[in-house]
């Protein structure tokens, strides 16, 4: 079969590449085409567009960059009738994915139509659920909780495992003898993955590590598809480095941008506090609040524990000294980081042990 995948990010283009794997290994004839990144290509897929021209986040950026968003919307639609693929694979990226599953739903009747990783509509833009099930053939949560919440419309969400337990769980594997034994102390900073996010956070999120540090080294985490180049000028002798995983296993602390990497640094098992920049939110907090605090929780990692397991310092709590009296907490208080921990051994129970490539590749082929 053809396979057409649009992925506009670089956690996309990741579990674009990993369902990609199974999908070859189930159907031998399988033809990949779509818009994604290195690995999506490592894996033999024709990349249309890359995800780097597509990853613009809020509406100033989207404004700034309309050329570009029109002009990746033309294309995916023109492959898309040139290819004529037998399934078109969808993975979060809303604003872009709905309007091309709109158009191959009318388009390309024959061609089966299925959201991988939806967005999460739970926690904002709760309308965009209708519009998700009218077209689209299969929903793939990612996430337990997914299925009530869409069957509460009278919808069907499947859940399939989540990829991101899948990615760490492999990772653990291969990395079983990892030493953590006369290790340098460190504290991560994990500052996001777009280049507007980063600006605005990493700056803060470094101030405040600088303060309470004393004999720890800071290690920054660098995006995929953004530069080393680009974090150098916010940089006074903190390393930068790639390998987010190992670092989070050896840090004794975590600052993270909150996001799927909250998830991440949560199943490694590092202690951290979660961090959000909102525009405009110190003048417009009466406004905003209803909108980004529509569920109870702000993050990955207490919304799927369903209590406050870290510190949200979202919006007006982002602050430098709100940053440093959690971080310092985090690095001297023990019982306070296992507690956390424990914490975070539920959530991966939760989570469960399902397989979600595997278990979505199953449900694509057949």
């Amino acid at each position: 079969m053809k396979y057409f995948i649009i992925a506009g990010e670089a956690s996309g283009d990741l579990h674009g590449s990993n369902l990609m794997k199974t999908l070859k290994a189930k159907d031998l004839q399988a033809k990949f085409i779509g818009l994604g990144g290195d690995k999506m290509r490592a894996e033999g897929c024709e990349i249309k567009v890359d995800y780097r021209d597509m990853a613009y986040m809020g509406v100033i950026a989207v404004i700034a960059n309309l050329h570009k968003v029109t002009r990746n919307l033309k294309t995916a639609r023109q492959s898309l009738l040139q290819e004529k693929p037998d399934v078109l694979i969808l993975i979060d990226y809303p604003s872009f994915n709905l309007q091309i599953a709109q158009f191959c739903h009318k388009q390309l009747p024959n061609t089966r139509i299925i959201y991988y990783i939806p967005p999460k509509i739970w926690a904002w833009k709760e309308w965009r659920i209708h519009k998700i099930a009218k077209y689209t053939d299969k929903i793939l949560g990612i996430f337990p909780f997914e299925s009530t919440f869409y069957a509460k419309y009278g919808y069907t969400c499947t859940y399939v495992g989540n990829p991101t337990a899948d990615c760490i769980n492999e990772w653990k594997n291969i990395h079983s003898t990892l030493s953590t034994h006369q290790k340098p102390e460190t504290i991560a900073i994990l500052p996001g993955s777009r280049p507007s996010e980063i600006k605005r956070c990493l700056p803060v999120m470094l101030e405040a590590a600088r303060e309470v540090a004393g004999n720890y080294h800071i290690v920054v985490t660098a995006a995929p598809g953004i530069d080393d180049e680009f974090y150098q000028p916010y940089l006074k002798g903190e390393t930068l480095t790639r390998d987010t995983y190992t670092t989070l296993s050896l840090a004794k602390a975590a600052v993270v941008n909150s996001g799927t990497a909250t998830l991440e640094t949560a199943l490694i098992g590092c202690p951290q506090t979660a961090v959000y920049y909102v525009a405009g939110s110190k003048y417009l907090e009466w406004l905003i609040k209803p909108i980004i605090f529509k569920i109870k929780h702000f993050t990955l990692v207490n919304i799927i524990a369903n209590k406050e397991v870290i510190q949200e310092l979202v919006g007006r709590r982002f602050t430098k000294e709100n940053i440093q009296h959690e971080l310092h907490r985090l690095l001297t208080d023990e019982q306070y980081r296992q507690s956390m921990i424990q914490e975070y051994h539920k959530i991966n129970m939760i989570l469960g042990s399902e397989t979600a490539p595997k278990n979505a590749a199953d449900i694509i082929v057949q």
